[in-house]
């Protein structure tokens, strides 16, 4: 019998975002979040882009949109584009237009979610990635499959379900004509598909493409900004996919001069704060980063500069990283001469670095805010940072969508049969997989934060005296399946 001791270590939690790819062959390895690196990808892309890792770290795809000639393009870990389709797939020409979504009941498959503004294409689409082909390249099996004829703007997002298996996929719907509705739509995506879309209209804002949505870390809120100066914060409900309360903090400015033009947005780690770019008026050519403290009652009155610049200096996008900290991406945009893409004697500080906030929960002075503080190891940024999803997100465990756990002590997965014993338990708990094959295994609090991930064969014993009693939520992965099951720590 195998005795595991482990420590828990929140780090985990992000591995499957833990390589960025970005801009012009740039990117940043989180794998280490102490010491976060600079990376080298093969892309060269302004704006929208996305990537994916293993449960350990190792990068599996990644892909960009190509501005000039508005197409995907999807590469592997060996930076090679991947078969039938690599090159070619729907895209527009922004910044937020990409998510990749594994597969509920697959280890190898992806959804690659694109939109088409602005292009011939417009709607919202989906490409089938399968990274077993092609003796473990990926091939793209499927591409084009069309969710929506709608124009959807430039704010395509996903999060878990509250079951900690399913996805949900979130957009907004854009309109030429500036039809003011303000439309969220929302897809269910499970082991059977993509859902039909549910819709939800807000009728305080108009649809315009440069919009964006920012989901909170738990995944319980949606913060809506956009170029016309409207913010406005929602409720979201991971078991129902359901988008409500509106908390208005800026309405939309309808006639111009606009003096705000919300550009990017990140929220803080613990969801108190949040931060916005640009914020650029007509008037005036400057780009700011400024904070807002989410637990006043008047939100606006505590917006603060942290930041401002003005050209060459051009805004971008913020994101909140493995490492707990904000990054701020800047291109260089050069007087008289267009910033993308670069030419080859334009390297810098602007564009040779990101800018990082460190300590995103504090307000003011004190977030530690370090313009062009990562040096991206001599290649160069654009506007746009990779828009993952938290792929770690637990379940809620206990919530009335809490559907997949298992009433019985044994699983029988298509491969292998699985047994946990005992449950409840007080001080350990043993998995036997009555098999050779590999089994990776991991532990959600009952907040659905990871605390542990493993890999095992045959039977494996985890000692948990030290954890709290309470109930626990174990995911187990075999070759072709994926399960949830419940478990509990007596007192």
């Amino acid at each position: 019998m195998v005795i595991l001791f482990f420590t828990i270590n929140s780090a985990n939690a992000q591995l499957r975002n833990s390589i960025w790819c970005f801009g012009d062959s740039a990117g940043v390895d989180f794998r280490d979040i102490t010491n976060p690196l600079p990376f080298n990808s093969v892309m060269d892309g302004r704006g929208s882009c996305v990537s994916i890792a293993d449960s350990l770290g190792n990068l599996q795809l990644y892909a960009n949109t190509y501005g000039p000639l508005l197409k995907t393009i999807v590469w592997n870990a060996n930076n090679d584009t991947l078969l039938d389709g690599g090159e070619g797939i729907i895209a527009g020409g922004f910044y937020n237009e990409q998510q990749i979504i594994p597969f509920p009941d697959s280890i190898s498959k992806y959804y690659l979610i694109t939109n088409g503004a602005f292009s011939l294409l417009d709607g919202l689409y989906y490409s089938v990635i399968d990274m077993a082909l092609d003796q473990g390249r990926g091939e793209v099996t499927s591409k084009h499959i069309q969710i929506s004829s709608d124009s959807i703007a430039d704010c395509v997002q996903s999060i878990k379900h509250a079951n900690g298996r399913d996805w949900w996929l979130i957009a907004k719907k854009a309109s030429q004509y500036y039809t003011h509705l303000n439309r969220f739509i929302v897809y269910l995506i499970t082991p059977i598909g993509i859902s039909n879309e549910m819709d939800f209209d807000f009728y305080d804002a108009t649809d315009i493409y440069f919009q964006k949505i920012i989901l909170n870390p738990e995944g319980t809120k949606i913060m809506c900004i956009n170029l016309r100066g409207y913010m406005c914060e929602f409720d979201f409900d991971r078991c129902s996919g359901t988008i409500n309360n509106p908390r208005l903090i800026y309405p939309e400015i309808t006639t111009p001069p606009l003096t705000r033009l919300f550009w990017e947005g990140s929220y803080s780690t613990n969801g108190n704060l949040f931060y916005t770019t640009s914020n650029r008026s007509q008037l005036i050519d400057q780009s700011y980063l400024i904070q807002y403290d989410l637990t006043a009652s008047n939100v606006s009155s505590t917006a603060d500069t942290i930041d401002s610049t003005r050209a060459p200096i051009g805004p971008g996008a913020i994101r909140l990283a493995p490492d707990n900290k904000i990054y701020y991406s800047r291109a260089y945009e050069s007087p008289g001469v267009n910033s993308y893409p670069y030419a080859d004697s334009m390297y810098n500080y602007i564009n040779m670095n990101l800018s990082v906030i460190n300590d995103p929960n504090q307000l003011g002075a004190a977030c530690d805010f370090q313009p062009f503080s990562f040096y991206l190891g001599g290649k160069r940024t654009y506007y746009g940072l990779p828009s993952n999803p938290d792929y770690q997100l637990g379940p809620v465990i206990g919530s009335v969508c809490d559907s997949l756990l298992n009433s019985t002590d044994n699983i029988t997965f298509e491969d292998i049969k699985i047994e946990i014993y005992p449950n409840p338990f007080s001080k350990s708990i043993t998995i036997h997989a009555h098999s050779t094959a590999n089994v990776e295994l991991k532990l959600y609090s009952n907040l659905g934060s990871l605390l542990l991930s493993r890999k095992f064969r045959d039977k494996i014993q985890l000692d948990l005296s030290f954890f709290s009693s309470g109930t626990y939520q174990l995911e187990l992965i075999s070759e072709k399946n994926v399960v949830m099951k419940k478990i509990v720590k007596a007192e």
